[in-house]
């Protein structure tokens, strides 16, 4: 049976201009903070391939990229508490964190124990900084005291799609961000 994911959408919450704009405005901010320092940009997987590639462009610094695949929420509406993190940290970024400017590229910023553990590993290998820039940052309370420090939205305890952001690996593709009906994911 083919999926209309549109009908699935109860609302848009960021049309893809306003993603577009506010993008750009954060690349900015990164592009004027990190100036003669040559960031590293490390995109967390899967989530964040959209923000990263968009953002990317807006920096107008020389920089460079990596990414890390980890994760909370597997094929489930709500994260499992435990994260899941493919490959190895050391391998993927090794020398390039020694010393660098480490800038985390998140989709969402939810429970932050993704980000977490996975910047607690990376302040492991001795990097300059580590700073985080979440698309979304969902206004929950959180048991752990984690915030971005370059976010593009603010949003409500509401389950998000689109832009990377997704559902069970459906959804990602969409142009904006949207509010997946209950509907859809309440069986879990």
């Amino acid at each position: 049976m083919e999926k209309n994911m549109n009908k699935d959408i109860e609302r848009i919450l960021f049309s893809e201009e306003q993603l577009k704009s506010r993008v750009k405005e954060v690349g900015a901010e990164i592009s004027r903070d990190y100036k003669d320092k040559n960031p590293l940009l490390v995109g967390i997987l899967k989530g964040s391939v959209v923000f990263m590639a968009d953002l990317m462009r807006a920096v107008d610094i020389p920089c460079q990229i990596a990414f890390l695949s980890a994760r909370s929420y597997g094929l489930k509406a709500s994260s499992s508490g435990k994260i899941d993190m493919d490959g190895d940290i050391e391998y993927a970024l090794g020398a390039h964190a020694q010393g660098r400017h480490i800038i985390l590229v998140e989709d969402i910023l939810d429970t932050a124990l993704t980000l977490y553990t996975v910047s607690g590993r990376i302040r492991e290998l001795n990097p300059a900084s580590v700073k985080i820039c979440a698309l979304l940052d969902k206004q929950v309370s959180r048991s752990i005291d984690l915030h971005a420090d370059y976010k593009c939205f603010d949003v409500e305890n509401e389950f998000v799609v689109g832009y990377g952001l997704d559902y069970a690996q459906d959804y990602r593709n969409l142009p904006y961000i949207g509010v997946l009906k209950r509907e859809v994911y309440s069986a879990d």
